[in-house]
């Protein structure tokens, strides 16, 4: 080679082509007895002031060629690497590797650790072409350019525009697992993921990110060279705090002796996928429809939940043997052009105020015999209709009232579900389109005859337990005294409060029974269970305890006798496999006699009465207490005291002071004190007072029984 020469190397199409940009190149003496200027072309795609570093190495391995841009980027002079080895640049042993692997080929390229003058190691690109020399002698033209993107350095391939423009994170991380290049796409998520930024490392703590597993994931793909594909992370957004979720892949980068010297990171923001917002939808659904036993309250949640993720507008219509406490849809008047089939239970949509509703909640919907709704109720099967026809002669002729809100507000997609369980038609679910410019697709009909389904599960759970709560309910009422009498010895008020939640009524009752000698009897009891079976229980015990008390027995002969006939009826009624089923109550039996002011009383396994003295004072008695009712092991003990004129009795269940938040002790102390402020009020406030007291607006998560007397 001829000083002055210029060394163009012309590669095929799929090699970038070396052209633009003039470097000086240093030449030992030894080879030439003087330096010699070569134009050095370097990529068309490298910017100003980003040169690339060339080095010339002959087949020894010695540095025979040097340029400024090798100099800036590695710290050697020309002086310092000429005539040496370029071992010196690299791992030691890593040379012999390369030239073991590429020596017979005219070109190679691949990833390298160069080093520093410093000690510091560097991630780079190497790109090797094979030459001859001046002294025609083979050698190597070695290209080297810096990973990392700086204002000296950049990635170094013709596809390097692409991947840095590319929508997909990537970015690079050497075996300190410190960043040393990422593309834009990746800067962009530096707020989701803060590590994104040269020369920070995954293992710099920094405040609300936790990269444990993203370094545990790196050190493995490092360690094994085996690719982890599409690991979902869920990250926060710090300047907008909301979650994202990125499907990461990590793979190795092996440098050209196939050491390892990194993992590359390729990452896609999946946060607003249609198909992961799909399932986030029916994860939401799973927690959000059906909540409580309540009709109404679970269409509305149906409602609620597709607006707008699905549609900007929902309507929820169920069949009148779903709401049976409405009044019944065939006593409304029916024409040719409309029916009465359905009462709105929920609506919702993206306009306030609700606009496109022709009916409000629990109002009756009329529907034309020919319209969808009717077709989906008689078939069974959805609706679909992505670009409404609202042409003339079509059902909307015989429903202008819809025609003319469809034509207002520019719907133009409708589905209709149907809610459908157990083999019954429980009502349609309309979902509708107009602000959102996208016709439903069939996905979308997928997705709401999904949450049709599950709403329809839940509604019939609903309506199952509205329909046995009510019937326990009205049991419980009828087994209840309805007329509550203390004959001469007390004046007495009693409260029930059935539970608003959980399996609703249970078995607490309560009753007084005037005696003949004109003493009277006061209980108070509580059937174990909820439900009809409870209530029916309950029912056979307040019988029998009326049956006991009117022999005169003593409080504690009568719970005996009580315990000893429910064992009996239970194993009476003992089913197939020989053991009685259990019936268990806890229960205060009182008998008061006015003549002598002496209360006898006894408790099998139920909170402590209360008496409320005439100065206000509340004492709650502690008799000894024996086991519940209904255990066999009839022990009870009865406790004596006399009672002032004016004297309050009070006897209540469970439900009125156990709470999940504190214990029984608690609540008693938390009664006392509402007694005592209750007190002065009439007789007929004081259990409403006491009842609002302990539970407030909220209900109780059990039945509450309160039976008070006040003795003459």
């Amino acid at each position: 080679m001829r000083a002055g020469t210029v060394i163009r190397l012309c590669r095929d199409k799929s090699r970038s082509r070396i052209a633009a940009g003039q470097r000086r190149l240093s030449w030992p003496g030894g080879l030439a007895r003087r330096k010699m200027e070569v134009v050095m072309a370097t990529p068309e795609s490298m910017p100003d002031g980003a040169p690339t570093a060339v080095v010339v190495i002959d087949t020894e391995g010695t540095v025979i060629g040097w340029t400024p841009a090798a100099e800036e980027l590695l710290g050697y002079r020309a002086a310092e690497i000429l005539n040496r080895s370029g071992a010196l640049l690299l791992t030691p042993e890593r040379a012999a590797a390369w030239d073991a692997r590429y020596g017979d080929q005219e070109h190679w390229s691949g990833f390298a650790e160069a080093r520093h003058r410093d000690g510091t190691r560097i991630l780079v690109h190497v790109e090797g072409d094979r030459l001859v020399t001046p002294g025609e002698q083979p050698g190597w033209l070695v290209a080297v350019t810096p990973a990392t993107a700086g204002p000296t350095g950049r990635a170094c391939s013709w596809v390097e525009p692409l991947i840095r423009r590319t929508p997909v994170a990537m970015a690079i991380w050497d075996r300190d697992l410190r960043c040393v290049w990422l593309n834009a796409a990746a800067e962009g998520l530096r707020t989701v993921f803060p590590h994104y930024e040269l020369g920070r490392s995954l293992t710099e703590p920094l405040p609300g990110s936790r990269t444990e597993a993203a370094q545990e994931a790196m050190r493995t793909v490092l360690t094994s060279g085996v690719p982890q594909l599409d690991r979902e992370a869920r990250w926060t957004s710090v300047d907008l705090h909301e979650d994202r979720t990125l499907s990461t892949s990590l793979f190795r980068l092996d440098g050209v002796d196939g050491r390892p010297l990194g993992v590359c990171s390729v990452a896609i923001d999946i946060s607003h996928s249609r198909s992961r917002d799909r399932l986030a939808l029916l994860r939401e659904a799973s927690v959000r429809i059906g909540s409580t036993l309540d009709v109404r309250k679970t269409a509305q949640e149906l409602a609620d939940l597709a607006v707008p993720a699905l549609a900007d507008y929902v309507t929820v219509d169920l069949a009148e043997s779903v709401l049976p406490d409405t009044a019944p849809l065939q006593r409304l008047a029916a024409t040719e052009l409309r029916i009465p089939a359905f009462r709105r239970a929920g609506v919702a949509s993206i306009h306030e105020g609700i606009p496109e509703s022709l009916w409000s909640l629990g109002q009756v919907v009329f529907v034309p015999p020919s319209s969808p709704f009717t077709e989906v109720l008689l078939s069974g099967h959805s609706h679909f209709e992505p670009v409404m026809n609202t042409s003339a002669g079509t059902w909307l002729d015989q429903d202008p009232e819809r025609a003319e809100v469809i034509n207002d507000t520019g719907m133009h997609s409708l589905v209709v579900v149907p809610l459908k369980a157990r083999g019954d038609i429980l009502g349609v679910a309309v979902f509708v389109r107009h602000d959102n410019p996208e016709p439903f697709t069939r996905d979308d009909l997928i997705l709401a005859e999904e949450l049709g389904t599950r709403a329809a599960l839940s509604l019939d759970n609903a309506r199952q337990y509205t329909r046995e709560r009510t019937a326990a309910l009205a049991l419980q009422r009828d087994l209840l005294p309805r007329n509550l009498t203390g004959g001469g010895a007390v004046d007495v008020v009693s409260h029930y409060l059935p539970s608003g939640v959980h399996d609703g009524v249970g078995g607490d009752w309560y009753d007084a029974i005037p005696l003949r000698d004109g003493r009277v009897a006061l209980v108070i009891g509580d059937v174990t269970g909820h439900g009809i079976n409870a209530a029916a229980t309950m029912g056979r015990l307040r019988t029998a305890v009326r049956t006991l008390a009117y022999l005169g027995l003593p409080p504690d002969e009568l719970l005996a006798n009580l315990d000893d006939l429910v064992v009996r009826l239970a194993e009476e009624d003992a089913g197939p496999d020989g053991f009685p089923d259990a019936e268990g109550a806890t229960c205060v039996y009182a008998a008061y006699d006015p003549g002598t002011r002496h209360c006898s009383m006894a408790v099998a396994g139920h909170p402590p009465p209360a008496i409320v003295a005439p100065t206000g004072e509340v004492s709650f008695l502690r008799p000894p207490s024996g086991a519940p009712i209904g255990l066999g092991l009839g022990s009870f003990q009865s406790v004596d005291l006399e009672l002032a004129e004016g004297s309050l009795i009070v006897l209540y269940t469970d439900g009125l002071i156990e709470t999940r938040e504190a214990d029984i002790e608690a609540g008693i102390d938390r009664l006392g004190a509402a007694l005592a402020r209750a007190a002065p009020h009439p007789l007929a406030k004081i259990c409403t007072t006491v009842i609002r007291a302990m539970v407030g607006d909220t209900g109780s998560e059990d039945d509450i029984a309160l039976l008070v007397a006040r003795t003459r």
